[in-house]
């Protein structure tokens, strides 16, 4: 895609989303004078928003008609609507949110999908599925992007369409295990893992650092949620599980049998990606522009630590 159609096409959306602000400010003032003031401003008001639509609707038109049309960047755009895969039993990141009464998808990962689509322009569609079946679903074409706490591997971008890298963690975080409490004084090093059942999340980076970094001798087994793995290590029918170091802080709070253990496993580039179908290079760029404005403003954090609190509040009870 053609770098400045897509400059032109975020500055079109910016430009028009700073005239419903101005618009919403004049018809508060408007409101507080008369009644009919009032309703004229919410007509306003409304009129402002599906001008702002169109507008976002015609920027992307008009990118799109730059694009090739066989790549996924012109039929996303075409189609107005990014369709995004995530596995929701990975609080923070992503989690069920049924507080409401229906199922809603929350967490920092939400949050960023939400982002991504509202500054491209699109209806966000959330797909649910198990974490091992979002990659198949990027590399068939079904989703256009998995957002499920993908860390970065080399295995993955050599198979998949890979993001910058977003949520960069600092030196003490990482991956570690989960093990019932009493225990957790037993496992310092790798090597007391050695003839234990250790669970990880099919198809996940801990997977590969289990199979990587624990004695041969481990008896591992994959499971399809990490709610499988914590009832299953809970129920004594497991000696640990692999976690990433903010998803067993969130289970270590909700479920106070289990604790992090001192062992980290030795792992490179923390952080996580946004998975792609292979050489969609155009759709690849477009989201990497997104996720620096996120990576330079700081706010995954922010969206980290609201998710946090509203995990807690949930008692991760819905995943």
């Amino acid at each position: 895609m053609k770098k400045n159609v897509w400059i032109a096409m975020m500055a079109a959306m910016a430009t028009a989303a700073m005239a419903g602000c101005s618009a919403n400010s004049k018809d508060a003032t408007t409101a507080a004078a008369t009644t009919a003031a009032t309703t004229a401003a919410a007509e306003s008001s409304k009129e402002e928003a599906q001008t702002t639509a169109a507008a976002a609707e015609e920027t992307s038109k008009e990118a799109a008609s730059e694009l090739d049309p066989d790549c996924k960047l012109a039929k996303v755009l075409k189609s107005g609507k990014l369709v995004v895969g995530t596995s929701p039993d990975f609080a923070p990141m992503e989690f069920k949110d049924v507080s409401s009464g229906k199922t809603e998808y929350a967490g920092s990962d939400m949050e960023l999908a939400k982002y991504i689509a509202e500054k491209m322009g699109l209806e966000l569609e959330i797909k649910p599925m198990e974490f091992s079946a979002i990659q198949q679903a990027v590399a068939s074409g079904t989703i256009d992007a998995g957002i499920s706490g993908f860390a970065y591997t080399e295995e993955r971008a050599e198979n998949y369409g890979t993001s910058a890298l977003y949520n960069i963690k600092t030196e003490d975080e990482g991956h570690t295990c989960l093990v019932l409490k009493d225990n957790a004084d037993k496992y310092k090093t790798a090597e007391d893992f050695s003839g234990k059942k250790v669970l990880a999340q099919n198809a996940s980076l801990q997977q590969s650092l289990v199979n990587a970094q624990l004695p041969k001798d481990v008896n591992f087994q994959p499971v399809t949620t990490i709610t499988d793995g914590v009832m299953m290590l809970i129920s004594g029918k497991a000696d640990a599980l692999a976690v990433s170091w903010d998803n067993g802080e969130m289970l270590k709070k909700a479920y106070p049998e289990i604790a992090m253990t001192e062992f980290k496993f030795e792992s490179e580039r923390e952080g996580n990606i946004i998975l792609m179908k292979k050489g969609e290079d155009e759709l690849i760029s477009a989201v990497n522009e997104v996720l620096d404005e996120v990576n330079e403003s700081g706010i995954y954090a922010q969206w980290t630590e609201e998710a946090k609190a509203l995990a807690e509040k949930l008692g991760l009870s819905n995943n």
